[in-house]
């Protein structure tokens, strides 16, 4: 009997799905190994594993397959993010990582969207939806980087907090402005609500659900997952997302603080034996990679090498812009009026140069392709030189530029 076309896309979809995880593997050994951002290598075999390379991987970013695994993999690193940061730790560097998150990404997506509209000559509101797109940073890229280099814990933990909370930021921000791309039948004061909404109401979500699924595994009586605490984590996310679409709120803002509750639930007075802590941690950093290959290898996979051709020169003059220009200015506008904080100059230029572009624009900017949006090549194309010039260029200084600034965590510093 031959195959049915059913059967034949699945084993069509299987065969991909090896390919990415096959391929993945071995690059995730090779940037282990040279101590380089993982992401920068799937993005760039995504290019040679694509249509335009190989042939291997040829997933439509319209199909739903594609738009699935962006959606989840996008939100269960959102998770993770949330889930790496400490509160108790933030208590004296909060105003800082709060205003970075939010009036950060503001400032970035103007800055940014401003030459974006002066060199591409978009509209300006299609224009500011691709700067919204690139203004957060990447907790998935910062954590590797932090393993090679021991920063002051304060500094590190500002740094992955605001790339945590910017990323669920950028994302409402990015679909509040995505409203206003349709037909002009949303203004700007309805956008603003609508972020609003999506972001309020995200938390609210995030929180019930961190709390239950903290229920789930850790209370005393009720905690019936607790001999499944990987599939929890599975759980927690999916239901935090749907949740949120149900009432029309952002489902990253949702996973992000259901990470941090789950994260810190031990504030919440909940409680897990150290070994199972270990494993539930070990399946989210190994599910989290599985994430990050298939979205930047997707990306990659999914850019047109003669349109990136024809706009890489002015995408990596916006790249600059973004690291030369809007993130300083975002520094200095947030951390200087956070007095209780203290922020030192070499510390300052450590915040300005530390903001690597990853998962969470790589995945908006798959799903505007997706969705057809207004230009949504040209915003792919500026979001993929953003992510490589940006991984490229300061990730790998980073720890070079954290021993030149005297910012060691083994440096005599009290605070």
């Amino acid at each position: 009997m031959d195959p049915t076309p059913q059967l034949l896309a699945a084993q069509h979809f299987l065969l991909i799905c090896a390919v990415v995880l096959g391929a993945g593997a071995v690059l995730a050994y090779l940037a282990d190994h040279f101590r380089v951002p993982d992401v920068a290598l799937f993005l760039v075999a995504g290019l040679g594993l694509g249509p335009s390379g190989a042939g291997l991987v040829d997933i439509a970013a319209a199909s739903t397959a594609n738009q699935l695994i962006v959606l989840f993999g996008a939100a269960y690193i959102l998770f993770d993010g949330g889930a790496l940061m400490r509160l108790r730790v933030l208590k004296n560097v909060w105003l800082t990582v709060v205003l970075l998150a939010t009036i950060g990404v503001v400032v970035t997506t103007a800055v940014v969207g401003a030459a974006i509209h002066l060199v591409f000559g978009l509209p300006l509101v299609v224009a500011f939806l691709a700067g919204s797109v690139v203004a957060s940073t990447d907790p998935a890229t910062l954590v590797p980087v932090f393993r090679q280099v021991i920063v002051r814990l304060r500094l590190e933990q500002t740094v992955i907090a605001e790339s945590a909370c910017n990323d669920a930021v950028g994302a409402a921000l990015t679909f509040a402005l995505l409203l206003m791309t349709e037909g002009g039948e949303v203004t700007a004061f309805q956008a603003g609500l609508s972020f609003l909404w999506q972001s309020l109401v995200g938390v609210i979500v995030g929180a019930v659900a961190g709390y239950s699924i903290c229920v789930a595994i850790a209370h005393e009586k009720l905690s019936f997952l607790r001999e499944n605490l990987p599939l929890a984590t599975l759980l927690v996310v999916a239901a935090a997302v749907l949740a949120a679409d149900h009432y029309q709120a952002s489902g990253f803002m949702a996973v992000f603080v259901a990470g941090i509750v789950v994260g810190n639930k031990r504030i919440f007075g909940f409680a897990i034996a150290a070994d199972e802590e270990r494993q539930m941690g070990d399946f989210i950093a190994t599910t989290g990679l599985i994430m990050r290959m298939f979205i930047f290898i997707l990306l990659g996979a999914q850019t047109d090498l003669d349109l990136l051709g024809q706009h890489a020169l002015p995408a990596a003059g916006i790249a600059l812009v973004l690291m030369f220009i809007a993130r300083p200015l975002a520094v200095i506008l947030c951390a200087t009026p956070d007095r209780r904080a203290s922020w030192t100059w070499r510390e300052m230029l450590f915040l300005c140069w530390t903001r690597e572009t990853g998962v969470i624009p790589a995945a908006l900017a798959t799903m505007l392709v997706g969705a057809r949006a207004p230009h949504a090549d040209i915003i792919a194309a500026v979001t993929f030189m953003a992510v490589l010039s940006t991984i490229v260029i300061q990730a790998t200084t980073t720890p070079w530029l954290a021993r030149r600034l005297q910012v060691l965590e083994d440096e005599e510093y009290t605070w």
